[in-house]
Parts: C-alpha cells; sequence; structure tokens
C-alpha cells in the first residue's frame, strides 16, 4: 500500500488579527536593495465577507508572484531615482536638470511612495495638481507667498499668491524621467510592469513662434544700441546657435572670407561652475551666414582689433568671438546672456527668453521654402529633422499661402466659374518676378472667382501700396500688369480703374 502523502503547504498566509480583520502575507522574493526576505501585504477590513475577500487577496498576490508582476522591493520612489540618476550617463548640465527636477518637484509629492504603489491614477493627479500649480497650492483664498520659510515680519516681498503652471514641455521632461526609472527598475527586476506606462504623457506644448517679425525687428533694434551686444543677438537670431555655442566661439572658427561659423563645443555653466565641452548632440557643424550677418561680423572683428590695439593688445585666434573684455580672452556666461535677453525684452514688454531665438531661426528657414534636412543640420538636431518639424517649425501665414497656391496650381478650374473663350487662358504661373506681379495675381485670381465682379472699382493705388507695403509706382505696374493681361480697364486721371472679364 503506497505511502501518504503529505499536504502539500499552502503558500502565503492568511492571518486574523485580534480586531477582526485579516492580514494576508506572501513571499515574493529577496529586497535587491536591503537583501532581505520581501513580502506583500495588504490588511482586509472585518466585516460579513472578510475571510472570503482575504483569500482573494492572497490569490491576486499568488498570481502576481507567478507572473512577474508583483513588486519585489519596498524601495520608495526617491531611492529608485537616486539609484537610477548614479547609472545614467549624461551630461553635468542635464543631471543638475533632474536632480532639481526630483528635488521641486517629484519628492514632496512622490517620493516617499513605495515604487510597487504606484500606478497610472497617482501619476496622472501628480501632473494635474503641477498643470494647475507649481507649488501646488490648497486653493484657498487669501494665501500668501512669503519671502522666507518660518516666523517673520511680512514685508513688500511676501505677495499674494498667483497660481502659476509648470509648462507642458517641463512636464513632458519630468514624465521622461519617471519612465526611464521605472523602465529601469523592470529591467532589474525590482517591478514587474512599468506603472508609467499606465499614466497619459503630458501633451506636448504647440511650437512657439516667438519673437514674430515685428517683434524681431524691435529686439534687434533695441540691442544694437550696444554694438557688441546686439552682433551676439543678431547672429543668434540668423544663426539658430545655442547661447552655449555662441559664448565658445573662437576667432578661428569664423571664416571671415568664407562667411562660415564652425560650432565644435559649447559653455556650460551651473551655478558659478563653468565648462567648455561638446555640443549638446555631439555634433560638429559649419553654419553658412547670409551675406548681411557675414559683413555685419567682418565688420564687428575689425572693431574688436581695433579696441584690443588701443590698449596694448593683439587678439590671437584662440580668443573669443564674443567677449566682454577689449583683449577677448574670457567668453561670456551663458546665464548672463540669458538674464541680459530677458531684461531686454521685459523693456519692451516681451516675456521671451533667449532660447527662442532658435524658434525664430527654424520657423523663418521653414517658411523661406529650405528643406527641413538643412534647418536641422543648422539648428544642430539629430534624427534627420523630426525634432525639428515636432518643436520649433510654427505655422506661419506666407508657408501656408504657398501651400495653397501648390495645390492650386495642379487643379483645373469648373466649367461653372471658368473664363470664357475670348477671355485669357487660365494658364500655370511661375513664381511671381517680383511685387507687382504678385499683386497682379491675387487680383486677377480675386476676378476669376467672382470677388470682384466686371464692372467693379478695383483698390486705389494707394490702397494696393498700403496694403502691400509697396510704393505707388510699384502698385500702378501691377494694374499695368493686370489690364495687358484683359482683366482691367485703367482708368484716366481722376477716373478708377475698374475690373473686367475678358478684353
Amino acid at each position: 500500500m503506497p505511502a501518504s502523502r503529505k499536504p502539500r503547504r499552502s503558500r502565503g498566509e492568511v492571518e486574523q488579527l485580534p480586531s477582526g480583520s485579516y492580514r494576508v502575507r506572501v513571499y515574493a522574493g529577496i529586497d535587491p536593495l536591503s537583501k532581505k526576505r520581501h513580502y506583500l501585504t495588504e490588511t482586509v477590513p472585518a466585516g460579513p465577507g472578510a475571510a472570503t475577500a482575504a483569500e482573494k487577496v492572497r490569490t491576486r498576490f499568488l498570481n502576481e508572484v507567478d507572473e512577474r508582476r508583483a513588486p519585489r522591493t519596498k524601495a520608495t520612489v526617491s531611492e529608485l531615482l537616486e539609484r537610477y540618476l548614479d547609472v545614467l550617463e549624461i551630461e553635468d548640465t542635464t543631471r543638475n536638470g533632474y536632480e532639481q527636477m526630483v528635488r521641486l518637484y517629484i519628492g514632496p509629492l512622490l517620493g516617499a511612495i513605495p515604487v510597487g504603489r504606484m500606478d497610472g491614477e497617482v501619476l496622472d493627479t501628480f501632473y494635474s495638481q503641477l498643470r494647475r500649480c507649481r507649488r501646488r497650492c490648497s486653493r484657498r483664498r487669501g494665501q500668501v507667498d512669503h519671502r522666507v520659510v518660518g516666523d517673520h515680519e511680512c514685508n513688500g516681498r511676501c505677495r499674494p499668491h498667483v497660481c502659476r503652471p509648470l509648462g507642458a514641455s517641463y512636464l513632458r521632461q519630468m514624465h521622461s524621467l519617471l519612465n526611464g526609472a521605472f523602465a529601469r527598475a523592470v529591467k532589474w527586476r525590482w517591478l514587474g510592469v512599468n506603472p508609467v506606462e499606465q499614466a497619459d504623457a503630458p501633451s506636448q506644448p504647440p511650437p512657439d513662434p516667438h519673437p514674430t517679425a515685428e517683434q524681431a525687428a524691435r529686439i534687434v533694434e533695441e540691442a544694437f544700441k550696444d554694438p557688441d551686444w546686439g552682433m551676439l543677438v543678431w547672429t543668434a537670431m540668423t544663426t539658430g546657435a545655442r547661447r552655449g555655442e555662441l559664448c565658445a566661439l573662437r576667432l578661428d572658427r569664423h571664416d571671415v572670407a568664407g562667411g562660415v561659423l564652425d560650432i565644435r563645443t559649447s559653455i556650460a555653466q551651473i551655478n558659478t561652475r563653468l565648462w567648455e565641452k561638446d555640443t549638446k548632440t555631439h555634433q560638429r557643424r559649419r553654419i553658412v551666414l547670409d551675406d548681411q550677418t557675414a559683413a555685419l561680423l567682418a565688420a564687428y572683428r575689425a572693431e574688436a582689433v581695433r579696441t584690443a590695439k588701443v590698449v596694448g593688445v593683439d587678439l590671437r585666434d584662440a580668443d573669443y568671438l564674443f567677449s566682454a573684455l577689449p583683449d577677448h580672452s574670457e567668453h561670456l556666461k551663458p546665464d548672463t546672456v540669458t538674464q541680459r535677453y530677458s531684461r531686454m525684452c521685459a523693456r519692451l514688454g516681451y516675456d521671451m527668453h533667449i532660447h527662442q531665438l532658435r524658434h525664430y531661426s527654424a520657423t523663418e528657414l521653414i517658411a523661406a521654402g529650405v528643406d527641413i534636412r538643412t534647418v536641422a543640420g543648422r539648428l544642430g538636431h539629430s534624427g534627420g529633422g523630426t525634432t525639428t518639424l515636432r518643436v520649433y517649425s510654427a505655422w506661419v501665414a506666407e508657408a501656408d499661402q504657398r501651400a495653397a497656391k501648390s495645390l492650386t496650381g495642379r487643379l483645373q478650374l469648373p466649367s461653372s466659374i471658368a473664363a470664357p473663350p475670348d477671355a485669357p487662358l487660365l494658364r500655370p504661373r511661375s513664381e511671381p518676378a517680383g511685387p507687382y506681379e504678385q499683386i497682379a495675381n491675387d487680383l486677377e485670381g480675386a476676378i476669376r472667382l467672382g470677388a470682384l465682379a466686371p464692372g467693379d472699382r478695383l483698390p486705389t493705388l494707394k490702397l494696393i501700396a498700403e496694403r502691400y507695403d509697396v510704393s505707388v509706382g510699384t502698385a500702378h505696374r501691377a494694374l499695368t500688369l493686370l489690364a495687358e493681361r484683359g482683366f482691367a480697364e485703367l482708368g484716366g486721371r481722376g477716373r478708377p480703374s475698374t475690373a473686367l472679364l475678358g478684353a
């Protein structure tokens, strides 16, 4: 007769507490941090169905352990981020930004939560709070932002609280940091699944087209009140170079004859610490300058040479292109450049930062029809232009109009609005030879589509000149061309021009 088998030992335990509650405890492996045995635990409140509910919790825990979805550590989010940043290979400036992000926002709200208890709901709530107010205020009226923590006598520096949300771009960086940390936790087998993937990533901020062309003109005019400062702002605006790259430019990296800037390195700054490093994408790039910028930089260098000789020194190739010293032996500080630019814009009534000049440069190049790979190369973006399109390109009216014309140029007008046989043929036109031809094309299109009916008065020369920002002579030349095409009759002295459809 076969020997009887011992009953199989049940995995996990359910213990009833004196209060009537049940405590469920299941072994989940060795904690990789503490090297101690790690258990999944949960307490089920007392009640009629408490025993059944506790057994369901035990079954759930066992399934999570078997499927390797259960957390194997009691480590907190702060401990995970600290370990993650220790092994992450990033530049010092990026690391400093991440550490500041953890110190100011992630740590106070999420730091004490065990990594095994993180889920999509917690993260969505976290992002929601920061989108409302970066200080996570309690929404009570009459709150005050005090200048210091602790007992003090309030003065003008203690001001009524105003909610300031965190920007979408910063929230996306925070989401990326958390996603990377929890993905590494899965790789280390601290967790079975990445809870960050259960949360919605903060939305991508819309492209920022500032400054506009009008604002850029005012900024340049204000900057050139100090020629040295104006040259730096102008160069940033026309090349799209980063502030650190401009600070690191040396004289031998500016080809005066060829009109080219050689971007090799960048100046980095964390508080008072300054050092020279590779560019952000570790790429060396050569930026060709337009004729006007090349001429301005050549004149700027010539003036720098004269100024240096006044103080009895000669500029060397290794000296910096932009410097606050007459001998150009020291580079500018990136934070100083940022602060000066922001203060200058504030005087003009703009809330702007110098990085937006990269947005401006990219937007203007794309609007001018430059292909996206060339724009990405000038800005120093990797990925073949993906970043350039997603982040830096903004909607521009001129580019949109050009796109519309490229569509209609391939279509044939329906017979219901086509010109009669005796009217000039509707022919595909090449790019306008000048402003006058563009004006004539616009008026012809308005006549063909019925916006201007035969016999209607055309805009006056003065109105056309103002609308298109041209001289009255150019406006007259446009109407003359329109008349030669058979779409207008020019008025004599004191008589307005009228629209026709056919000669």
